[in-house]
Parts: structure tokens; sequence; C-alpha cells
């Protein structure tokens, strides 16, 4: 189990990444690109909604909290997901779920003595 300053780095690391996904828009890019693939600006535009524009802000703000990059291909930039900051949040959420687990044993455990 980490220790405390370690769990505080993981927080503030992960902070930035579920700020970025609390967005349903950004959620939806990101779930477009782990099924779809590689994809540009004017693939994620095409049947939606939302501008170019708007699009371009959310795929800054996902890049800025390290979930997605691009690469330039000719004249088009192409955006892909960052599997490896997606493994690093969910590290993250096991932590939590493993300290939770650890939380329930333990109230079970004294509710249990408390029976006897």
């Amino acid at each position: 189990m980490p220790r405390p300053r370690e769990r505080t780095k993981d927080i503030a690391q992960a902070a930035p990444v579920f700020a970025a996904l609390g967005d349903p828009v950004r959620l939806q890019i990101v779930s477009r690109l782990c099924r779809e693939g590689r994809l540009s600006i004017t693939q994620l535009t095409d049947g939606s909604r939302i501008s170019r524009q708007a699009i371009t802000k959310h795929l800054n703000a996902l890049s800025a909290a390290g979930l997605i990059e691009s690469e330039r291909c000719g004249r088009e930039r192409r955006w892909q997901i960052q599997i490896q900051r997606l493994h690093e949040v969910r590290n993250y959420l096991d932590q939590i779920s493993a300290q939770w687990d650890q939380a329930i044993d333990r109230l079970r455990a004294l509710v249990e003595r408390q029976e006897h």
C-alpha cells in the first residue's frame, strides 16, 4: 500500500484526468477514440452538433490532462488515446478500492466483536 505522501502525489496526478473526463463531450471523445483509434478533428465533428472550435477546445483539455496526443498526418492532426495514462488512473482507482475494502473489513470485524 502506498505511503500517505505517495497517495497525495497520486491524487494530484489523477485529478486533472477526472476533471477532464467529468465533461460528457470529452468522455464521448475518449470513448470514440478508444473504439475507433486515431481520428482527425474533421472525423470527430462529422455527424456531430458540436462545432470544430468546441471539439478543439475539448481535445486541448484532454491533451493537457495527458489522456490524448496528436500526431501530424499531412495537413491534419490525428488524435489518439494515451493508454498508459488511463492505466495510471486505473491503478489509482484500484488503490482507492483496496482502501475501501480494508475499511469495510475493519468495520465488519468491529461489529462482529461487539455482537459476541
